[in-house]
């Protein structure tokens, strides 16, 4: 083991090992604290769609996954509950692909690969004495916790449910998403190449009714998402089990500080902290952005400590703090458009129906803000 590291991460996820590579590339010495990389582990359902932004930081890291595991989006269709439609579509806007849909277990694989050949990144079972800790643990971060942040959670009436689907037509590379009369939203993201008939499901359903529907037998699971999706794959059949977890908004007061003082501690030389993804801000996933926003946080970090002047540490609080500002600025309009849109398609009087249905027409035909929009999503700007 190296006798000094500049950065330990806490977390060897997607974002903590993303970080940890960019750093690397600097010549900084990172110890990477988490469960040692195994196999990927067999019940493990999550998809995320990455726009072209966080593809290219990946690829930069030798981390993005094959065709096979990184299915590009030509179209995106959403569909509300009194014939509101909104279409977003690859070809014109010059795109290869809106998105790409990734299957996180062959991410991780892939990251950890390139993290095993990177000598400068040492991976570590505990927290190791470094110039500055990068919190990556996610949205349940304990050190988050011990570091005394507070973090400000929005609790929404809902639970997530996630699986995969066989389906009996080709998902034609298309992600669909419906929103329905009672305040559910259900996303079949495209998976398993171009010629693909798999889909991720992210099905978004009030929290008293998640049980049930993790519970239910195949067929009656299977033929619920088919109503619900209008039959638009035909026949549904489970590839995969069930996972469940409760949906917020959070974002941490802060993201940075000094160390706070341990005397008891071994780890007293660490001077610095920060946060990045999950562990600093969470959004709904209606519209995929989560991973794409923790990814930024990983790219801006090493950003900031990359430019800095050669007399300051990478534990600097004026650098840490103008990461901090930075990403804040850029997960403000996000996460009001997230918790804005949740909080209309969730309510069920009619006259808000009618209204959303209505804004959707409009902006199906809006011309410059639908492309701006577009744009933003693909992190083409």
């Amino acid at each position: 083991m190296a006798h000094t590291f500049d950065v330990c991460i806490r977390g060897a996820g997607v974002v903590g090992r993303t970080l940890a590579l960019l750093l690397a590339r600097d010549r900084l010495r990172v110890a990477l604290a988490g469960p040692p990389a195994g196999a990927p582990a067999p019940d493990d359902v999550r998809a995320y769609a990455l726009n072209a932004a966080s593809r290219a930081l990946l690829e930069s890291v030798r981390g993005w996954p094959d065709a096979q595991h990184a299915t590009g989006v030509l179209q995106m269709q959403v569909h509300a509950d009194q014939g509101g439609m909104v279409c977003f579509d690859a070809a014109q806007h010059g795109r290869d692909a809106l998105a790409w849909i990734v299957d996180v277990p062959a991410l991780e694989a892939r990251l950890a690969d390139a993290v095993r050949f990177q000598p400068l990144v040492e991976s570590v079972a505990e927290p190791v004495a470094a110039a500055l800790t990068v919190v990556c643990e996610g949205r349940a971060s304990r050190t988050r916790d011990e570091f005394g942040v507070h973090f400000d959670i929005t609790p929404y009436s809902q639970h997530a449910i996630a699986t995969r689907l066989e389906c009996e037509r080709p998902h034609d590379q298309v992600a669909r998403q419906w929103f329905a009369p009672d305040g559910s939203i259900l996303a079949f993201l495209p998976m398993d190449g171009a010629q693909g008939h798999t889909v991720a499901v992210v099905w978004s359903v009030a929290q008293e009714h998640a049980a049930q529907w993790l519970q239910a037998d195949e067929n009656t699971f299977t033929q619920r998402l088919r109503e619900a999706s209008r039959d638009a794959l035909g026949a549904l059949h489970l590839a995969g089990p069930r996972a469940s977890w409760p949906l917020q908004q959070a974002l941490a007061r802060h993201w940075c500080g000094s160390m706070p003082a341990t005397p008891q501690s071994s780890l007293d030389a660490r001077r610095s902290w920060a946060l990045a993804g999950d562990a600093a801000h969470n959004v709904h996933p209606l519209a995929g952005q989560g991973l794409n926003l923790g990814l930024g946080d990983a790219r801006a970090l090493a950003r900031v400590l990359h430019g800095r002047a050669a007399w300051r540490g990478v534990d600097d609080l004026r650098l840490l703090r103008s990461y901090e500002r930075e990403r804040k600025a850029a997960l403000l309009p996000m996460g009001l458009a997230m918790d804005g849109l949740q909080q209309l398609f969730t309510r069920r009087e009619g006259a808000l129906q009618t209204l959303r249905n209505w804004g959707m027409k409009g902006f199906e035909r809006s011309g410059p803000i639908k492309a701006w929009v577009a744009r933003q999503a693909m992190g083409a700007d």
